[in-house]
């Protein structure tokens, strides 16, 4: 059984602020539902530029798979989660 790991406070600080700075979008825009695409005119190329940062950041390994997950805050928090517990 996979441990459980707990995204601190300061962890989901970080990846927020990830998510803004690739997607040039205010900090105060993003809520942890609204989505990337729909709601801030993400395209394909900036999930990936956030999962090969979040990569970089907290040293895990994401499948490309998973950006069909990652649409939202919500959604990444819970990736970098499941992955940092591999």
């Amino acid at each position: 059984m996979p441990s459980t790991v707990v995204i601190t406070a300061e962890q989901r600080a970080q990846i927020k602020e990830i998510v803004c700075e690739i997607l040039e979008i205010e900090a105060a825009e993003v809520t942890d539902t609204s989505l990337f695409k729909e709601d801030h005119n993400a395209d394909s190329l900036g999930a990936i530029e956030i999962l090969s940062s979040l990569e970089r950041t907290f040293d895990i390994e994401i499948d490309q798979a998973e950006l069909t997950r990652m649409v939202n805050l919500d959604g990444v928090v819970a990736v970098v989660q499941e992955s940092l517990a591999k």
